[in-house]
């Protein structure tokens, strides 16, 4: 496991960095970001990618599953000296709010690949958005060398082992025990592997729950890796970028804006 996976404030400074040089200037192209300007983060965790936003004027506010990541981020926020609002709740348990509090851009970062009920997830995303709303998404590809989130392990071997998540279940379980991860981590990577997001899958949902794509852009070095690994950031070439399946090997991550139909 990476330190930046335990210390959890450098995480939040890195997640800053990245969305206020890449997430942000990306959203922009397609929504007006400024002072008035509404924002939800669904799965903030730690809340460091709507910290740029904050400091652009918007109201923004985090929602996580996490009771102990919206402490950290309630935290976090107010050592950065910016204003937001966190919430611990289920996202697919909340009723859909009056028109007057929709919001004008969600962002939802590596969070689809986690849930069950995809369908439904996107479906609600989009019932929150006010008229001329945009979301702002970000997954990792399926079948990219670290898509299983491997690099969560304990195990220094299991963290940088590419591909391995593409095993059958029961062997990659295997590797997992044999490398000494503990039964709670095998567990949340055999979950990952069952939610998966494909880009084509990922697509067709959209058109499947009447959204609109508005722009895509895929990954060959993802934008975070610059932070992780001194890497400099790569879009996908075109011509790979078009080649269904074979694109999902070679994207480090996804991004999207969709809009309601």
């Amino acid at each position: 496991m990476q330190r930046r996976h335990s210390d959890r404030f450098s995480y939040f400074k890195d997640s800053a960095c990245t969305a206020r040089e890449f997430y942000l200037p990306y959203v922009e192209k397609f929504h007006r970001i400024g002072k008035g300007v509404r924002i939800l983060e669904v799965g903030c965790g730690e809340g460091g990618n709507l910290l740029p936003f904050a400091e652009r004027g918007c109201e923004v506010t985090g929602l996580d599953l996490s009771a102990t990541r919206i402490a950290q981020a309630k935290d976090f926020f107010e050592q950065s000296g910016y204003n937001a609002r966190f919430v611990h709740a289920d996202f697919l348990a909340m009723e859909t709010p009056p028109a007057e509090e929709h919001y004008d851009l969600l962002v939802i970062h590596d969070v689809i690949e986690h849930i069950h009920r995809k369908s439904d997830f996107i479906r609600h995303a989009h019932d929150f958005l006010a008229p001329g709303g945009i979301i702002f998404w970000g997954f990792p590809a399926w079948q990219m060398p670290f898509g299983g989130h491997q690099q969560i392990c304990k195990s220094r071997l299991c963290s940088h082992l590419p591909f391995i998540h593409l095993l059958p279940s029961r062997l990659y379980n295997g590797i997992l025990c044999l490398c000494g991860e503990n039964e709670e981590r095998r567990k949340e990577l055999l979950d990952i592997k069952r939610t998966c997001m494909t880009i084509e899958r990922f697509e067709q949902l959209l058109k499947t729950n009447g959204c609109t794509l508005i722009h895509r852009c895929l990954w060959l070095i993802n934008p975070h890796y610059k932070k992780k690994f001194n890497l400099k950031p790569r879009k996908l070439s075109q011509p790979l970028a078009r080649l269904p399946y074979v694109r999902n090997f070679v994207s480090t991550s996804c991004f999207y804006v969709t809009q309601k139909e």
